[in-house]
């Protein structure tokens, strides 16, 4: 299990106004972009229809110039009057309109007489109904054109614009025509023509839903790239910010520590005299003693305990003072190996072996070798200490992209779960005759290298204590 590191508190976020500004404005452009896109295509709609209007005007205008020319004017001069009921006047009617309207886009073409009838159609079932009586129909008795845009299909349909069907009608006066002027005779009848404009009105639909889709991906990938561009400068920010949390909470911690290392010195140094003293004393009694006795006795456990308190002094100077580091190009396992070597006699002693696993080339480190050696040298004696029966301690070297990672590895019993908080607090310790501060020590050496340092249950048992340092350029 990881020990849980104490977390750090986190000023607020100074991008994040920059951040919602930046994200809602995006969105404000996408959607006003949506709307200009959708009343673009309400403008083309309303033009397409305007233009439908006034071609269907030029229609019937020139309908009219014919029905009149080609085919009122000589049945009068032939017949005397004009009846559609006679197949030979209708055929003929018919071909003219149809001629005429050949090339033109025209679905159906009624002419209605003066009193509302049918009197001409394309489909000739219709001819003799009569009219529904439509505003247009009057407004054309009146001699005005008139058109309008009738949509057939479903409520959806309606409203998303694409029915079923678009088409145009248009109601204009049949008029008779006066020669060699431009003046307009009297109503003889209502022309109703009618378009379809289905197909004109499913290309601007499409030409709309492309507007809008395009919109959408040029401001969607406009949004996912301001995005991760506001990401990136929030993560950055975060972790300016952590590092400047980091860096405070070092300095007041080495202010600290320089406070309480001047404070150590000068009480070590009126412990230590009166220590001298006692334990030269105590050592003196010890030599007149033959050896047996309590007094002989008594002057061991005066030694001992004095030994032990110097020891702790030591400790707690070297705690407290800061680390002035000598950093020179130095490799990790030779410094290993000292501490193995030194430990040799002690390793055979208890029983011990140990495993090790080197990368090929041994990485070289800017660091003082000197004082990781004694932070090497604290983590092997605890490992040792752990396994009073024997065992092995496995010591692993490996390069980690810009970092190098040691581990130091233990078959003991590793530690329970309610001591993963307190092993790294200053006095705290589980030996009957430990400081307390060997591992502040050590945390104290890899930090002062720029490097981190955690103690972990190893998955086969034991404890684990990985060291991560920082590989300079040299």
């Amino acid at each position: 299990m990881k020990k849980r590191n104490r977390p750090i508190a986190k000023s607020p976020k100074p991008f994040k106004l920059v951040k919602y500004f930046s994200l809602t404005s995006l969105a404000v452009i996408l959607l006003g972009a949506i709307v200009i896109s959708v009343v673009n295509i309400h403008w083309i709609r309303a033009m397409e229809k305007s233009k439908s209007a006034e071609f269907a005007s030029l229609l019937v205008e020139n309908l009219n110039h014919q029905v009149f020319y080609q085919f009122i004017f000589p049945v009068v001069l032939k017949y005397g009057k004009i009846q559609l009921r006679e197949k030979e006047q209708f055929d003929h009617l018919d071909k003219l309109i149809k001629n005429t309207l050949h090339s033109f886009k025209v679905d159906m073409v009624n002419i209605y007489d003066m009193k509302n009838m049918i009197s001409y159609s394309f489909d000739r079932k219709l001819v003799g109904s009569k009219n529904f009586d439509s505003q247009g129909y009057k407004n054309s008795l009146q001699g005005e054109s008139a058109s309008e845009v009738i949509y057939s299909g479903n409520f959806f349909e309606n409203l998303v614009g694409i029915p079923q069907e678009i088409k145009m009608v248009t109601f204009a006066p049949l008029r008779a025509e006066q020669p060699l002027s431009n003046i307009s005779g009297p109503v003889l009848g209502v022309i109703e023509i009618v378009q379809d404009l289905s197909k004109e009105h499913r290309e601007i639909y499409r030409f709309q839903i492309l507007v809008i889709v395009t919109s959408t991906i040029v401001m969607g990938t406009l949004f996912i790239v301001l995005f991760l561009i506001v990401k990136r400068g929030e993560s950055i920010i975060d972790r300016r910010t952590l590092e400047r949390i980091r860096l405070r909470e070092r300095l007041n911690r080495a202010k600290h520590l320089a406070s309480l290392g001047e404070m150590a010195a000068g009480i070590s140094h009126e412990i230590r005299n009166p220590l001298g003293i006692i334990m030269s004393s105590a050592d003196l009694l010890r030599k007149k003693t033959d050896g047996s006795g309590k007094s002989n006795a008594m002057a061991n456990i005066i030694v001992e305990e004095a030994d032990r308190l110097n020891n702790l002094i030591t400790d707690f100077f070297n705690f407290a003072k800061p680390m002035r580091l000598n950093l020179q190009p130095c490799q990790l396992n030779e410094i290993i190996e000292k501490n193995v070597t030194f430990l040799a006699a002690e390793i055979r002693k208890l029983g011990l072996t140990i495993t090790k696993q080197y990368d090929e080339p041994p990485p070289t480190i800017m660091a003082d070798a000197a004082i990781l050696y004694q932070a090497f040298l604290n983590i092997l004696i605890n490992a040792m200490q752990a396994m009073p029966e024997g065992g092995d301690i496995c010591i692993r070297i490996h390069p980690v992209d810009e970092t190098v990672l040691i581990e130091f590895e233990d078959q003991g019993e590793g530690i329970s779960e309610d001591l993963e908080e307190k092993i790294w607090n200053p006095f705290f310790t589980t030996k009957e005759m430990g400081t307390g501060l060997g591992l502040g020590i050590v945390k104290n050496i890899i930090e002062s290298h720029n490097g981190t340092i955690q103690i972990i249950n190893s998955a086969s048992g034991g404890a684990r204590v990985e060291i991560s340092l920082p590989v300079q350029k040299i």
